[in-house]
């Protein structure tokens, strides 16, 4: 087989997500509805941090714009994993139909292809809120703002994407080993939720767990220092860009493995 480049997988990229977007915005009417229902979800979390420090003025040292800071950081960095993974959630179904069987015949990468096939225009709507949350908390913080500083922020952002997608790749490929994966796909997903809270403030057993098992302090909290406290930044920070790119790898090779062992005898 022919090796393709990147400028081959860009072009036919963009071919394939052009189809997609013009399939979703014949159904303007769902596309609307479902993008303003993820936009009030995002405003409810900036309410229930905006109730919670009424009562409390930091919660274990870190105050409420830090902790909208990490919350937009969290809604930026899990953007990529819904745009552009989300026919994960089909592939159970695909596996066990025996429909998963046409991506095996294709001459480009099966991931690729099978990745590229969706593209979840709603999450554009949450990247919006959450650089708008980003940005008002960074001008509430006071902590100045440099060309250095936003380069920064940017690849930080791309990496700790990796930790999200990383985790949904590879619970969406046990399906090719077990039945009820799906169960285990929605578990990791709903891990994101914990990612918008300092880890400081879960118990010893969860920090571990949160850093070197289930790495989702890497989505927001260890990252986001290098923009919030640059004069403290832990090691663990400035490590979060290879923990992304090490567990992203990791990941596709889990997923790769069980597709190429697919034999589309379905369900």
């Amino acid at each position: 087989m022919k090796k393709r480049g990147l400028r081959f997988y860009t072009k036919i990229y963009f071919k394939i997500i052009a189809q997609d977007i013009k399939s979703k915005m014949s159904y303007r009417a769902d596309f609307i509805i479902s993008t303003i229902g993820m936009i009030f979800t995002n405003i409810s979390g900036f309410v229930s941090f905006w109730i919670l420090f009424r009562n409390f003025p930091s919660i274990n040292g870190w105050s409420y714009h830090e902790m909208l800071f990490l919350y937009g950081f969290s809604l930026v960095s899990i953007t990529p994993v819904q745009c552009l993974f989300d026919n994960n959630w089909s592939l159970r179904q695909q596996v066990y139909t025996g429909d998963f069987i046409k991506y095996c015949f294709r001459p480009i990468n099966l991931f690729f292809y099978y990745q590229s096939e969706v593209f979840d225009i709603k999450g554009l709507g949450q990247l919006a809120f959450g650089i708008g949350t980003m940005a008002y908390s960074w001008s509430k913080l006071d902590i100045g703002f440099s060309a250095f500083m936003l380069l920064k922020l940017i690849v930080f952002l791309i990496t700790a994407s990796l930790i999200m997608i990383a985790l949904q790749n590879a619970a969406a490929a046990t399906c090719f080993w077990i039945q009820n994966s799906f169960y285990v796909l929605d578990l990791a997903f709903k891990f994101k939720d914990y990612a918008k809270y300092p880890i400081t403030i879960f118990s010893p057993v969860f920090r571990f767990i949160f850093t070197f098992v289930i790495p989702i302090a890497f989505i927001a909290y260890y990252p986001s220092y290098v923009v919030l406290r640059p004069d403290e930044v832990p090691l663990l920070s400035w490590l979060s860009p290879l923990v992304g790119v090490v567990f992203f790898i990791i990941s596709y090779k889990i997923w790769m493995r069980g597709a190429l062992k697919y034999n589309g005898t379905g369900s």
